[in-house]
């Protein structure tokens, strides 16, 4: 395998090569590591409520990783005459699907914990022979939530986090996010078994519901981050906290030609990757094609996620490009 990593139209620089391929195993690594946990609840989740919420979250957390794996696939893929802009999106899109199952099951078990705490049901949890002795099976689904929030929580979930803004991914983000919340769950699972244990009844439909509340909360904000992001909003920084900075930094290189009196800029987040139209307002009426070439060489060699440039000369800057109004007066003020 060559040095570089086909990603679109370019090659991966190695920084991103290595963190792509760390990416895939790790999300390899989650699938088999969840696989497990989801047979191991499966085992110990008896009666109560919020066990059984929490499993069915665990099977959720699988989404992402399968979303990521899937759209990869398609990401790698060369621009065509049917799609010009390549399949970039197809990111975007796995996010979307990822943040609407969590919202859709996330409500319908909220909505199940409601009704279980509106009808007052007690759940009870049995006992199990264990060699020779008779053993509460609490004790079990609390070992058992103790041990899975491990992975999660502490290895694979920080590894995640500190690959998604190497490669500007807002689904691995979105992932490894979740994961280190995995405590939330687990914390309230086990207190929804002692509930049960201690006779509290309530307390597991408490807790399943503080579940599935968190569910449809990492559903929504998921969604409708992928939503505005295909809707094509500003283009912003992997964690969607702020404006992307590449866009004053194009407008300061545009300016910085002596052949431009002003410059402004529409960056678009295709999913990992931008698209760049720059509106330059030339000082003279004839413009060199060699010009506006070096000018899109140079703003590609910016950033690795820089995929198309379309340098366009304009006497009037549009009104929705990004000029760098902030960028401007910090240049001014020096």
């Amino acid at each position: 395998m060559s040095d570089r990593y086909r990603f679109g139209r370019v090659d991966l620089p190695p920084e991103q090569h290595r963190a792509l391929k760390k990416a895939v195993r790790w999300e390899v690594f989650t699938i088999c590591y969840t696989s497990v946990t989801i047979a191991l609840v499966a085992v110990v989740v008896g009666n109560s409520q919020a066990m059984r919420t929490a499993w069915i979250e665990d099977m959720l957390s699988l989404i992402p990783q399968l979303a990521f794996l899937t759209a990869l696939i398609f990401v790698r893929r060369r621009p065509s005459r049917r799609h010009p802009y390549g399949l970039h999106r197809t990111m975007g899109v796995g996010h979307l699907v990822a943040g609407v199952a969590l919202l859709v099951v996330g409500l319908n078990l909220a909505i199940e914990a409601v009704t279980g705490l509106l009808a007052a049901e007690h759940p009870t949890i049995g006992t199990v022979r264990v060699l020779g002795h008779t053993v509460w099976l609490g004790w079990f689904m609390i070992l058992v939530m103790a041990v899975i929030v491990v992975g999660p929580v502490f290895v694979y979930g920080p590894a995640k986090a500190k690959l998604a803004p190497v490669l500007h991914n807002k689904l691995l983000f979105a992932d490894a996010d979740m994961a280190k919340a995995d405590w939330h769950t687990n914390v309230a699972s086990v207190v929804g078994v002692l509930g049960i244990g201690l006779g509290v009844w309530w307390l597991d439909g408490a807790a399943a519901l503080f579940i599935s509340v968190g569910i449809i909360h990492d559903g929504f904000r998921n969604t409708k981050s992928a939503v505005i992001d295909l809707m094509d909003q500003q283009a912003r920084t992997y964690d969607d906290k702020s404006v992307h900075p590449l866009a004053a930094e194009v407008v300061r290189l545009a300016r910085g030609h002596g052949w431009i009196a002003d410059a402004a800029v529409r960056l678009r987040d295709m999913g990992q990757v931008f698209h760049l139209e720059v509106f330059v307002q030339p000082r003279r009426t004839r413009v060199r094609t060699s010009d506006l070439t070096a000018l899109a060489e140079e703003i590609t060699a910016l950033d690795w996620k820089v995929q198309d440039v379309v340098v366009i000369p304009a006497e009037n800057l549009p009104d929705e490009a990004d000029d760098a109004a902030e960028a401007r007066e910090e240049e001014s003020s020096r």
